[in-house]
C-alpha cells in the first residue's frame, strides 16, 4: 500500500460511506420510503436503542485513553450531546439518549423494556458492544476513524424526518427531536475526526487501519439492519425474547 496524500485518504473515506453507509440497507429504503408497518418502525427504534446507548461509553472510553487536553477537550463535547448535562439553572438539559427515548415513548414502547435491552435483538445487542470492545482496544487513531459514519448522516437525517412524517401518522414532530438536532453535531464532530484522521494517519499501515476502522463500523451498522431486516421483515424469523410487534407483518 502506498503513502496517499491527506486529500486522497479523505477522498478514500468517503467512498468507503458512499459504497457501505448503511442507508444502502433495504431495510432503511422500507423505513423512509412509508414501506414499514408501526410494528416494523418499533422494532427499529427499539433495537437502534442499543446503539445510542453504547455512544457515551465509548465516548468516556476514548478520552479516557488519550493524553492530549485539547482532543479530550473537543471529545467531551459528544458526552455532553448524548448524556445532557446539569444546566445553571439547576435543570438537565436533554441529551440524545433522553430524545431517543422520547421517540420510543412516542411509538408506545414501554420505556423500561427499552431501556433493559432485554426485548432487542440479540445481534442489535451484540454489535453495539462489538463497537465499544473496537473503541476500547484499538489505537486512538482507530477509534477516531471509526466515528467517521458521522460524515454521511446529516444528508440522511432530512430524508429520515421527512419520510417518516410523510408516511406513519403515527410519528409526531416532537418525537423526532434527536434527529432534528444531529445534524449540526454530527457535522461538527466528524469535522474534527476527520482531521485527526487527515493529521495522524502518516503512514500507509495508518491510513490503513483508518479505513478498515470505518468499514468495521460500516459493517456494526449494516449487520444491526440486517438482524432487523430478518426478524421483522423477511423470512420473519423472531428471537425467543425478542420484541414482537401487535400488527402484522
Amino acid at each position: 500500500m502506498t503513502l496517499l496524500s491527506p486529500d486522497a485518504l479523505e477522498a478514500a473515506l468517503r467512498k468507503i460511506g458512499a459504497e457501505r453507509y448503511h442507508h444502502l440497507h433495504p431495510f432503511h429504503r422500507l423505513l423512509h420510503g412509508g414501506g414499514c408497518t408501526r410494528g416494523q418502525v418499533q422494532a427499529w427504534a427499539l433495537n437502534r436503542y442499543c446503539y445510542q446507548a453504547v455512544i457515551p461509553l465509548k465516548d468516556a472510553a476514548l478520552i479516557a485513553r488519550c493524553d492530549d487536553p485539547a482532543v479530550r477537550r473537543a471529545w467531551r463535547s459528544r458526552l455532553v450531546d448524548h448524556d445532557g448535562e446539569e444546566g445553571a439553572d439547576g435543570r438537565d438539559t436533554e441529551g440524545g439518549i433522553a430524545q431517543w427515548l422520547r421517540l420510543t415513548d412516542g411509538l408506545g414502547l414501554a420505556r423500561d423494556m427499552v431501556v433493559s435491552q432485554r426485548a432487542a435483538l440479540p445481534a442489535s445487542r451484540f454489535a453495539a458492544l462489538a463497537y465499544l470492545d473496537f473503541v476500547r482496544s484499538r489505537s486512538l487513531l482507530e477509534a477516531v476513524a471509526s466515528s467517521l459514519t458521522e460524515l454521511f448522516a446529516p444528508a440522511i437525517i432530512g430524508e429520515r424526518i421527512a419520510g417518516m412524517l410523510s408516511h406513519y401518522d403515527f410519528v409526531a414532530p416532537d418525537t423526532l427531536a434527536y434527529f432534528q438536532a444531529r445534524p449540526p453535531r454530527a457535522s461538527r464532530d466528524s469535522a474534527f475526526a476527520l482531521a485527526y484522521v487527515r493529521a495522524h494517519a502518516t503512514t500507509p499501515e495508518r491510513q490503513r487501519q483508518v479505513q478498515d476502522a470505518l468499514v468495521f463500523k460500516c459493517e456494526v451498522l449494516w449487520a444491526m439492519l440486517d438482524a432487523l431486516y430478518a426478524a421483522y421483515v423477511s423470512p420473519g424469523h423472531v428471537p425467543p425474547g425478542a420484541f414482537v410487534p401487535e400488527d402484522p407483518r
